[in-house]
């Protein structure tokens, strides 16, 4: 049986330093976001990976052109109109946008800030799978993929047992051989990773006002360790997009 990467990233404006207290204009929260952007995609056609990029419609509104071009090879999903603030129209409005924009159907919704919304009004938007949280902070979600109402739930992956969350914030301040053995034994159990990550992150941020375990490894540093995790993945599983993978199990 096939084992699947389903890595995915979360393109929205970097307003992370706003929740410490540090004001940056717009241009630079777009900017920075753009430049870790320009970083990963060049990484992925380099090792010949699809992706899944969760977009706010804001970004695409000021990016167009790059979100139709990414959507020639990775699958678009929607992450809200704006990163930073949300309203129940957001669902259907940002969907309405990113398809315009990319020319594809936008099947999937991932939540900012791993807030709590009404999965009806995602299904009633509708979008064909929801991937806002983490079951490692949610105990009472079930770990792995699973329908609820006809909407496919995928929560980040998190190991078995003791649901140890593999994201951003473990895979740039653990050992590499402790995010292996993570990955692996739930790849293992699961059959699937689902990868989150922010495109930000692959650029400098060392300046920001951010807690040391956001900072402490950006940029080329960070995307030199994503290469070789990547390399390692493509060993051991095949990489796909969320929606070409809910296909599979469907069928």
């Amino acid at each position: 049986m096939t084992k699947y990467i389903l890595l995915n990233f979360d393109v929205e404006e970097f307003d992370a330093p706003l929740k410490y207290g540090e004001k940056i204009k717009p241009s630079v929260q777009f900017d920075i976001s753009l430049m870790g952007l320009s970083n990963i995609l060049s990484l992925l056609e380099h090792l010949k990976i699809r992706a899944t990029f969760f977009v706010t419609a804001n970004f695409a509104l000021h990016y167009p052109e790059l979100i139709e071009a990414i959507a020639r090879t990775h699958e678009i999903a929607s992450h809200g109109f704006y990163h930073s603030q949300f309203s129940p129209e957001d669902l259907w409005k940002s969907k309405q946008v990113l398809e315009e924009i990319s020319g594809q159907t936008v099947s999937g919704f991932r939540m900012g800030e791993q807030q709590i919304i009404d999965e009806q009004a995602i299904l009633a938007s509708g979008y064909q799978y929801h991937s806002s949280f983490n079951s490692n902070y949610y105990q009472g979600k079930r770990r792995t993929v699973h329908y609820y109402n006809h909407l496919l739930n995928l929560p980040l992956s998190v190991t078995p047992f003791v649901r140890f969350p593999l994201f951003g914030l473990s895979f740039k301040n653990l050992p590499f051989p402790l995010i292996q053995f993570a990955s692996q034994i739930t790849l293992d159990s699961d059959r699937y990773l689902n990868l989150n990550f922010h495109p930000w992150e692959f650029t400098d941020i060392s300046k920001f006002k951010l807690p040391n375990s956001m900072k402490r490894l950006s940029g080329i540093h960070l995307l030199n360790r994503l290469e070789k995790y990547l390399i390692w993945l493509k060993k051991q599983a095949e990489f796909t997009t969320i929606s070409d993978w809910m296909n599979k199990i469907k069928s």
